[in-house]
């Protein structure tokens, strides 16, 4: 059977990859391209995959567009729900790998019925290439696969996305963007914008790169994040007075070890999921640098020790959001007492 169309349209789209940016905007394109876009709320679904019933994809898909004519259903992780699993015994593996067989013909032989009026897109990330429920649409369906940029393909998209911008950038300076931010896009396209408006019309070179993607204070902040976890005020303390003389705010400094700590407990829970590198990093947005300095600090610090500092910070947020103190004498006090 050839792909789900009415005429030339596709019914059905199977969006797949760990390039989140890129997957987003072609759901987008999708959208925009079923019909009047300010009806679109009123006919736009978007469901969970991993418990979805059966009955309710049939239903929600043989709905009948309100005053439009074309529904989109989207549905997430709906794929990687049958993907092939782990070790097991014979028995349970026999059991399983039946009830699953049942489920994914079922759902596909659903999908392959949908109404023209209703156009369905499955999103996922990772997704084995044997995932079953996938080798019976992907005939069916138009598959868009959307991996993780890396170096040449990096280099390429950061130059196209400069151009789009209104701007222009130097070999050298695509090289250290790519480097500093790495594959993602979310965070590279923000910078990006940053650059464009720095540069005000000129070409973007390293040195601006270096200005704005400025990981000196942030490598500053990791040191200090460690200094404080490992009960050394007088580290902690000197770092704190090099970044408020750098012109660092008290208010972004409290945020930036805020939101730290907070990477630390999140990469803690996903490594200890088995997630792996790449979904990690996925999951946290964060850059290659950041990314291994975070789990490096995951690895080595007592999970108590971290939620303590944690709550200690937001006790100074507080503190400075009523007025108790100041924000550089509220941000001395939290490291002396944390180093007690």
């Amino acid at each position: 059977m050839g792909k789900l169309r009415i005429g030339e349209e596709t019914l059905l789209y199977v969006l797949l990859g760990q390039d989140d940016f890129s997957l987003r905007q072609t759901l987008e394109g999708i959208k925009k391209g079923i019909g009047d876009y300010d009806l679109l709320p009123a006919n736009i679904t978007v469901l969970e995959g991993q418990q979805l019933p059966l009955a309710q994809l049939r239903s929600i898909c043989e709905t009948v567009p309100f005053l439009a004519e074309k529904r989109l259903v989207i549905v997430e992780g709906l794929l990687a729900r049958f993907d092939p699993k782990g070790k097991s015994s014979p028995r349970k593996k026999t059991a399983r790998t039946n009830n699953q067989e049942n489920e994914y013909k079922s759902l596909a032989a659903c999908i392959s019925k949908l109404p023209e009026s209703t156009i369905l897109v499955l999103v996922d990330g990772r997704v084995a290439s044997n995932n079953p429920l996938l080798t019976e649409l992907s005939g069916k369906a138009e598959v868009k696969r959307f991996p993780l940029l890396r170096e040449a393909r990096l280099q390429q998209w950061i130059q196209k996305q400069v151009r789009e911008e209104g701007g222009s950038i130097s070999p050298q300076a695509v090289n250290l963007l790519a480097k500093l931010v790495g594959s993602n896009l979310w965070i590279m396209a923000n910078e990006i914008k940053k650059l464009v408006l720095l540069t005000s019309g000129r070409r973007i070179e390293e040195g601006d790169v270096r200005t704005l993607v400025s990981y000196a204070q942030e490598t500053n902040v990791f040191a200090m994040v460690d200094a404080i976890l490992e009960f050394k005020p007088g580290i902690a303390e000197k770092l704190l007075q090099q970044l408020l003389r750098e012109g660092a705010a008290p208010a972004y400094l409290l945020f930036m070890l805020s939101r730290q700590v907070h990477m630390i407990v999140r990469a803690r829970e996903l490594r200890s999921q088995g997630e792996p590198e790449v979904e990690i990093q996925n999951r946290l947005r964060l850059p290659q640098f950041a990314l291994r300095r975070t789990l490096e600090q995951a690895g080595r610090h007592p999970l108590s020790r971290v939620i303590e500092v944690y709550h200690k910070l937001l006790e100074t947020d507080l503190a400075i959001k009523t007025g108790k103190y100041d924000g550089e004498l509220a941000l001395n006090i939290l490291i002396a007492e944390l180093g007690q």
